[in-house]
């Protein structure tokens, strides 16, 4: 499953190794996905082992003959570049992994532009591949023009104006949505079985992180739309807030929310948990390379937490939802998650590509790898899409109601 966003991030070059991400597809699709997930290192090519297996050197000897044919028997213009990037990207996506990819400079570049938030515009929403090789969506951002439209999680993309995605990259589908402010972009949507069209007007999409606001019988409520460099610091700032007045429970809602730098998530865990409690693993293999523990600034200890999770919370939204969970200093409720339980490095090479690869898998406090299964809430509680066209989300008040009796 490619990923790739839409919308705006804000992510620092120096926290890639927290990235639990995708990266953002236009405009914010975008290149790379929180490579949402788990999250991304950079990783000197001097640290580079051989972990595979793999011989030190490959016979070319076919490849060299396929290029000789392709040399003498193409149709067209190609150029050098054009051939070794070719043979790079499709390097990359041999292990059929679709966190693993290869960007050239220029792709390179967009990634990190993407990272850092610097110029983009889009729909606001995340784009992945699923083992078909459908182009999907994994989340619209809330307050997006994704949102704002109805594209949902899961939502298969079926054509871009009137272009169909059957056999289209990612790459090439981020290109075809992006584009620039107030121009608009019609998505053909498959929704289970019915057919649906979505006409959007590209936007740059700036909107908080985290926000927060008090519900009646004085229950807190703290929404994460992604975890960014900012998000950690918003979320100290909302429960100061909630506190002073008086907030005794708390609603965290993570729906639609894709993911992002893993510090981030780590951090704002450690607001629930004891200084030492473990909120992830990381594992190659059966070797566990990392642990992620709680910092132990934790205002939030014993405060009775609802945490909210749907089809688009993933990665490093799973993160801290298990934390939570695993540590029993909250509930899960809503629907199942969206199941990205891998960690990426991204390895700069001297002429400006980047190699971003999955070396890891991430494991909760209590064992639990979420890869292509998501999160079983505790309590499982299903959108009434009906309600939700007037505003009433049953979700929300199933964790109000659950807090009630706390």
């Amino acid at each position: 499953m490619r990923i790739r966003k839409i919308w705006k991030r804000v992510y620092r070059p120096r926290t890639l190794r927290a990235l639990g991400v995708a990266v953002g597809i236009i405009g914010i699709f975008s290149l790379g996905v929180l490579v949402g997930d788990g999250r991304f290192s950079i990783v000197p090519q001097g640290q580079l082992s051989n972990r595979t297996g793999l011989p030190r050197t490959l016979n070319y000897a076919s490849v060299n003959q396929l290029y000789d044919t392709l040399r003498a028997t193409y149709d067209g213009k190609l150029t050098e570049t054009q051939i070794l990037n070719g043979i790079k990207h499709g390097l990359a996506s041999a292990p059929n992994d679709p966190y693993t990819e290869y960007f050239t400079p220029s792709e390179a570049k967009a990634f990190n532009n993407e990272l850092n938030g610097i110029g983009l515009t889009g729909i606001g929403a995340e784009l992945s591949e699923n083992a078909k090789g459908d182009i999907i969506i994994m989340a619209p951002l809330n307050g997006s023009p994704a949102a704002a439209a109805g594209i949902k999680a899961k939502d298969i993309i079926t054509s871009i104006d009137n272009q169909t995605t059957a056999g289209m990259s990612i790459n090439t589908a981020v290109s075809k949505i992006r584009g620039p402010k107030g121009s608009k972009v019609t998505l053909g949507i498959l929704r289970g079985s019915k057919e649906l069209t979505f006409t959007i007007t590209r936007a740059e999409i700036a909107i908080p992180t985290a926000t927060s606001k008090i519900l009646k019988d004085n229950i807190g409520y703290l929404q994460i739309s992604q975890f960014s460099s900012d998000t950690y610091g918003l979320v100290q700032q909302a429960v100061t807030k909630l506190q002073h007045a008086g907030v005794k429970k708390l609603i965290v809602d993570l729906r639609d929310n894709p993911g992002g730098e893993v510090t981030s998530a780590k951090n704002i865990a450690s607001l629930w948990l004891p200084k030492g409690a473990i909120i992830e693993r990381e594992k190659r293999g059966s070797q566990v390379i990392a642990t992620y523990r709680a910092t132990g600034n934790n205002p939030l200890k014993g405060m009775p937490t609802v945490v909210l999770v749907n089809s688009g919370s993933a990665s490093a939204a799973e993160i801290t939802a298990l934390a939570l969970h695993d540590n029993h200093a909250a509930i899960i409720m809503g629907e199942q998650s969206f199941g990205k339980g891998v960690v990426q490095s991204v390895i700069p090479f001297s002429d400006g590509s980047e190699f971003k690869v999955t070396i890891a898998k991430w494991y909760s406090p209590d064992g639990t790898n979420v890869n292509h299964k998501g999160i079983t809430p505790d309590k499982l509680v299903p959108l009434n899409v009906a309600e939700a066209k007037v505003g009433i989300d049953t979700q929300l008040q199933a964790a109000e109601n659950y807090l009630q009796g706390k």
